[in-house]
C-alpha cells in the first residue's frame, strides 16, 4: 500500500486541511449541528453527530481495494479479496464487520442497495426493507390524527420494516460470489468472539444517545452500570452475535426467517412497552430481494462522454443527483470546475438546481411496485429536453418556491410529500482483481435504528439493532384535498430513499471509472453530487474531492459545513434571497477511482473512520 496525493490537489484545500485536523475528536456537535445567532431558522437534524476529523491521505493500489467506514471492515474485505474472494465475497465480509462494530448504521437488522458491475452489465439489487402486510397509511398518525412527533415514531416497534440486506447479499452471492458462504462470516464471528476495541466515534455517539437506553438488552451491551458509555479501547464482545451469525452462515438468510431468531424479532417489535409494530413471522418469510434495472444516464466532463449509474427507485439518490448535474451543467457555473471551496455565484446556482431537484423528489419518488413514473419511465426526469426546460428557471435569485415539473403535459396524480426527517447510512465500494467491481450502501436509517436490539434470550449478552427504516414513508398519507401521497405507508411496499451507491463509466469504451457513495440521509444526494463534480468535472484525486466541504439544501435553506466558507460567501447567498445555515454535516464518503494508469485511487470521509485497503 502506498498513500497518494494528486498534484492537482488544489492549494485552498491545502491550507484548509490543517485546520480541519486541529479540531478535536471529543468537540461534537449535537444532531442538529451549530446554529449561529445570524441565523433565521435551524438546519435539518444530522443522521449522525459529528466526532472530529481525522485528516486522510488518500491511497493507491493495483489489482484491488475495498472502502469501507471502519478499518476492521476494511481489512475484512481485503482479507477476502486476498483469498480469491469476489468483489461481493468482500462486501459480505465487510457488512457482517460493519453489524459488530459500526451497529448505529447498518447491519443484519436493515437494508441494502447494490450497484454490481461484471465487467459486462450493471445490476441493481435491491435489499430496501418492506412495510408488514398489517401496516396501513395512517401508521404514523397519533389518536389526534396529526403526525406523531418524529422521534416518538423512530424508537418504536412501529418504525420497524422487515430486514432485507441478508437476502439481498445472499441473491448477488448467488449470482457473483467465488468463495463459499459461510467462509465470508469468519471475520465478524472471529471479532465478536474475541470482542473489539469501542472507537472514539462509536463512544460519543452512544453519549449523546438516550432513547437507546430505554432498551433493557442495548442498555446492558453498549453501556456501564452508571449509565455512562464503555469508554474508548474497551474491548466490547458480543457473544450473541456470535451465534446469530453463525446461523446466518450455516443456514442462510432462513436463520432470520425461521426459528429462535425470527421470533425474537417480531417479539422485539411486537411487545414494544408503548409503540408496539404488527410485524409478523409471515412477513419475515415472505420477504424476496429483487434485481432491478439500474438507473444510467449520460454525462459530459471536461470533453470526456460519461455514463453514470445509480439505483432506481425506490431510491431517489440516482434521480436526483442526475438531475443536479444535468442543471448546473445548463448553466453558464456548469463550466467552472468544482477543484477547490466554491464562491456564492457557483453554490447559488447548485443549490436552485438542487431545489428543483427536490421538487420532484418530493412528488413523483416512490416504491415503483406501487408508484408509476412519470411519462412512463424513470429516465424521463432526466431526459435532455426536460431538463433544458427546468434550467431555464434558474434566476440570479432564489426563486420563491421550487415546484415539480410536469412531464407529458399531464398533472401529476400525486401530492408533493411534505419535508420530514431521514437519517444514516453506511457505504461500501469495492474492485476486484476479476473485473468485478460494486457499490453498496446499507443502513438501518437512524444511528441505532429503532433503539430496539434483538437477542434470543438464551443467556448471551448483545445482539444486533433493528431498523426504523418506515419512518422514511411519508408520515402524512395525503394532503389537504385527499390526494395520496407517492410514498405513503402501504402493506409490503418499500420507502423511498436517498441511498446513492453510483458507478461511473467512460461511455466510448465502457471501462469502469469510479464507485463511490456515502450515507448521511438525504444529503447524501449531495455529498455524493460534490464528490462526482469534483473527480469528474474538477479534475481532484478522490481524497481531494471528499475532503472538499459540504454543503447542500433539501429544499429550504441552503446548509453550509461549519468552519468551512468565509464571511463573504455567506452574505452573498443571504444577499441572494438564501437562509444560511453553517453546521456539521457528517458525510462518510467512500470512493475508488480508476487513475490514467490504471491504478485504483482510493478515498475515505476525513469526518468518519473509514479507510480504504487492498494490494
Amino acid at each position: 500500500m502506498r498513500t497518494f496525493m494528486t498534484d492537482r490537489t488544489p492549494p485552498l484545500l491545502v491550507r484548509v486541511l490543517p485546520l480541519l485536523i486541529g479540531l478535536m475528536m471529543g468537540a461534537c456537535a449535537g444532531p442538529g449541528g451549530t446554529i449561529r445567532s445570524t441565523d433565521v431558522a435551524p438546519p435539518p437534524a444530522q443522521p449522525e453527530s459529528a466526532s472530529g476529523i481525522q485528516a486522510k491521505p488518500g491511497w493507491s493500489f493495483s489489482r484491488h481495494a475495498v472502502a469501507a467506514a471502519n478499518p476492521l471492515a476494511t481489512e475484512a474485505g481485503a482479507q477476502v479479496l486476498r483469498a480469491g474472494g469476489s468483489a461481493v465475497d468482500a462486501a459480505i465480509a465487510v457488512q457482517m464487520v460493519l453489524a459488530l462494530v459500526e451497529p448505529q448504521s447498518s447491519g443484519i437488522g436493515g437494508g441494502a442497495f447494490l450497484l454490481h458491475f461484471d465487467g459486462k452489465r450493471v445490476q441493481a439489487f435491491d435489499g430496501r426493507e418492506t412495510a408488514p402486510a398489517a401496516a396501513t397509511p395512517q401508521l404514523f398518525l397519533g389518536t389526534d390524527g396529526k403526525p406523531l412527533p418524529f422521534m416518538d415514531a423512530v424508537a418504536s416497534g412501529r418504525s420497524v420494516g422487515v430486514p432485507g440486506a441478508v437476502a439481498m447479499l445472499a441473491l448477488a452471492h448467488r449470482q457473483h460470489g467465488t468463495l463459499p458462504w459461510a467462509r465470508l462470516f469468519e471475520p465478524a464471528i472471529a471479532l465478536a468472539d474475541r470482542g473489539f476495541a469501542v472507537s472514539p466515534r462509536l463512544h460519543s455517539l452512544l453519549a449523546s444517545e438516550t432513547a437507546l437506553k430505554a432498551d433493557p438488552v442495548a442498555a446492558t451491551y453498549f453501556y456501564r452500570a452508571d449509565g455512562t458509555p464503555h469508554p474508548v479501547g474497551h474491548v466490547l464482545k458480543n457473544p450473541e452475535l456470535v451465534a446469530v451469525l453463525r446461523r446466518i452462515a450455516a443456514t442462510g438468510p432462513a436463520a432470520l426467517t425461521d426459528g429462535p431468531v425470527a421470533r425474537a424479532i417480531v417479539a422485539k417489535v411486537t411487545q414494544h412497552p408503548v409503540r408496539p409494530g404488527t410485524l409478523a413471522l409471515d412477513d419475515l418469510q415472505r420477504y424476496q430481494p429483487k434485481e432491478r434495472e439500474a438507473l444510467c444516464f449520460d454525462h459530459t466532463a471536461v470533453a470526456r462522454a460519461l455514463r453514470i449509474c445509480g439505483f432506481p427507485p425506490p431510491s431517489s439518490g440516482a434521480i436526483a443527483v442526475g438531475q443536479i448535474m444535468g442543471l448546473l451543467a445548463r448553466t453558464p457555473q456548469g463550466t467552472q470546475p468544482l477543484a477547490g471551496v466554491p464562491g456564492a455565484d457557483w453554490l447559488h446556482t447548485y443549490m436552485e438546481a438542487s431545489r428543483l431537484a427536490f421538487a420532484d423528489r418530493a412528488q413523483y419518488l416512490g416504491d415503483p411496485d406501487f408508484v408509476a413514473p412519470p411519462a412512463g419511465h424513470w429516465n424521463s426526469l432526466l431526459a435532455p429536453h426536460y431538463l433544458d426546460e427546468r434550467a431555464k428557471l434558474i434566476t440570479p435569485t432564489r426563486a420563491p418556491q421550487a415546484n415539480p415539473g410536469q412531464l407529458g403535459g399531464v398533472a401529476s396524480a400525486w401530492a408533493r410529500m411534505p419535508e420530514q426527517p431521514e437519517y444514516g447510512t453506511s457505504h461500501i465500494s469495492i474492485v476486484d482483481r476479476f473485473g468485478n467491481a460494486l457499490a453498496m450502501t446499507t443502513t438501518i436509517e437512524a444511528g441505532f435504528g429503532a433503539r430496539l436490539m434483538v437477542n434470543t434470550g438464551e443467556g448471551r449478552g448483545g445482539g444486533f439493532l433493528l431498523n426504523n427504516q418506515l419512518t422514511d414513508f411519508s408520515f402524512t398519507p395525503t394532503d389537504a384535498q385527499g390526494q395520496p401521497v407517492a410514498n405513503r405507508v402501504e402493506p409490503g411496499k418499500r420507502p423511498r430513499s436517498s441511498m446513492s451507491p453510483t458507478l461511473v463509466f467512460d461511455k466510448a469504451s465502457g471501462q469502469l471509472l469510479m464507485s463511490a457513495g456515502s450515507p448521511g440521509g438525504a444529503l447524501i444526494i449531495h455529498f455524493t453530487a460534490k464528490t462526482l463534480l469534483a473527480t469528474l468535472q474538477g479534475g481532484l484525486s478522490p481524497q481531494a474531492a471528499i475532503d472538499l466541504p459540504n454543503f447542500g439544501t433539501l429544499g429550504g435553506p441552503v446548509m453550509l459545513e461549519e468552519q468551512r466558507f468565509d464571511a463573504a460567501t455567506v452574505q452573498a447567498l443571504r444577499d441572494r434571497g438564501h437562509t444560511v445555515n453553517q453546521t456539521a454535516m457528517t458525510s462518510g464518503l467512500q470512493a475508488l477511482q480508476r487513475s490514467p494508469s490504471g491504478a485504483w485511487l482510493g478515498g475515505a470521509d476525513p469526518r468518519r473512520e473509514g479507510v480504504v485497503a487492498g494490494d
